[in-house]
């Protein structure tokens, strides 16, 4: 029997994936498979910090159980299904436990199915914007249960997690922390989160060695105390062992569609905010820096220019959008916001450099030979003395001594989405680092 929940955490506090693991320790069934930690679209505006939902199979296992997580003991999941359990059962246990632990002014969902819903909910769910009135519809149709506290948006994810085939997947170790504790400043030793990045390269997103801040920690008050991302689920186990660290309450091991890149809507006919996409751009003016740090470029589509943005946050990938020239081919990904309309960048495929030219001196007055003064930036020169005026291009010109190397460029570890798929799984290695 399938179980999916979602949305019973808030901005101040809990963390669905941690009701899931709580469920895990105390149910009276078995886990069949890895539970799910599922990402959906990161644009969508109501969602709450990571827009997570949460999947997994129960029922009476078969074959031999493997460790996947601990708390009071250890927490195992069988192989394969061996004895069914009814979706009354599962949805009479699962129910008070989920109205007992959400927060307040959360839209909890619970779905209870048999089957899983078709795959296409996943992807409208990673991509899109899902209605609950077409998700429960495809829910009635297929006979499964379902229950919404509050608006009942809840419904929605819990729908797409369970939907999800993996096309691609990663794994994601939580610990979390003893509830005596939570609010408290987190003990976690950043020296070995580096030992462990280095011992361990199937891990990813561990640390930003430029600042030794330790990317595995969240910085919320949530239970999360870390969250080790990998490809292996034996060197996550033996990763978390090298960890010096508070005593976490319980942890346990996620099959996730983290650092997937699921999320982007390649090259769409029409562009729709708070969805992401990967657009082949040229660009069309050098980047103007904006108050805050944010920098920004414009960019055409064919007949249509895009804002594109690098927020302060991403730090010094913001350097790359200063480096690129009118001309330049890139392929940005990004999500395009609604109010300003732009695309917030999350990785940038240079593809090609154009030639640039740069201002070799003030262009010099043809009656006396002096260098004329700037007049103001776009207005031209003019020679003082002989009221002459030159236009801008009277400057003499060379060609650029380009920075800039073809290449994938992705922001510092702390500024990655959940769904975003970093370099090293794609296989590649950002050409230039930025200072």
């Amino acid at each position: 029997m399938h179980l999916a929940v979602d949305d019973t955490d808030s901005r101040d506090g809990m963390c669905t994936t941690y009701l899931l693991a709580k469920m895990i320790t105390e149910m009276p069934f078995d886990l069949i498979g890895l539970p799910r930690l599922v990402r959906l679209n990161p644009a969508v505006p109501w969602k709450t910090r990571g827009n997570g939902a949460l999947a997994m199979r129960l029922g009476v296992g078969g074959g031999e159980p493997q460790r996947i997580g601990s708390a009071a003991e250890d927490v195992m999941c069988y192989p394969r299904l061996r004895r069914e359990v009814s979706a009354d059962e599962v949805m009479e246990w699962a129910l008070p436990y989920v109205r007992e632990h959400m927060q307040a002014g959360s839209n909890p969902g619970i779905v209870v199915s048999r089957t899983k819903p078709p795959q296409r909910l996943y992807w409208q769910g990673a991509r899109d914007i899902l209605s609950i009135d077409e998700v429960t519809r495809t829910l009635d149709g297929m006979g499964a249960l379902r229950h919404g506290e509050g608006d009942g948006r809840g419904i929605v994810g819990a729908s797409c997690a369970m939907a999800w085939r993996p096309r691609d997947r990663s794994l994601e170790l939580l610990a979390y922390r003893q509830e005596e504790r939570w609010g408290s400043i987190r003990h976690l030793d950043v020296s070995t989160v580096e030992r462990l990045d280095a011992l361990y390269p199937s891990t990813f997103n561990n640390i930003e060695r430029r600042w030794m801040k330790a990317a595995i920690m969240p910085s919320t008050p949530c239970p999360v105390l870390y969250g080790i991302r990998g490809e292996d689920l034996p060197d996550l186990l033996s990763a978390k062992e090298m960890l010096e660290t508070e005593d976490p309450g319980i942890w346990m091991v996620f099959l996730s569609n983290q650092g997937s890149d699921d999320h982007v809507i390649e090259d769409p006919a029409e562009l729709l905010p708070n969805r992401s996409y990967r657009l082949g751009l040229t660009v069309s003016s050098p980047s103007r820096d904006e108050k805050g740090g944010h920098v920004i470029i414009r960019a055409r589509r064919g007949s249509e220019e895009l804002e594109c943005a690098a927020y302060e946050p991403s730090k010094e990938f913001r350097n790359l959008l200063r480096l690129l020239r009118p001309g330049d081919a890139i392929d940005a990904i990004g999500e395009l916001r609604e109010e300003p309309r732009t695309l917030n960048l999350e990785k940038v495929l240079v593809k090609s450099l154009a030639d640039s030219q740069v201002k070799a001196a003030n262009p010099r007055c043809p009656r006396c030979g002096r260098a004329a003064k700037s007049v103001g930036k776009g207005a031209g020169y003019r020679c003082r003395p002989c009221s002459v005026h030159l236009p801008e291009g009277a400057a003499p010109a060379l060609r650029e001594q380009r920075l800039l190397v073809p290449g994938w460029y992705e922001p510092p570890v702390c500024s990655r989405r959940h769904l975003s798929k970093p370099l090293c799984r794609m296989g590649e290695e950002q050409p230039l680092d930025f200072v």
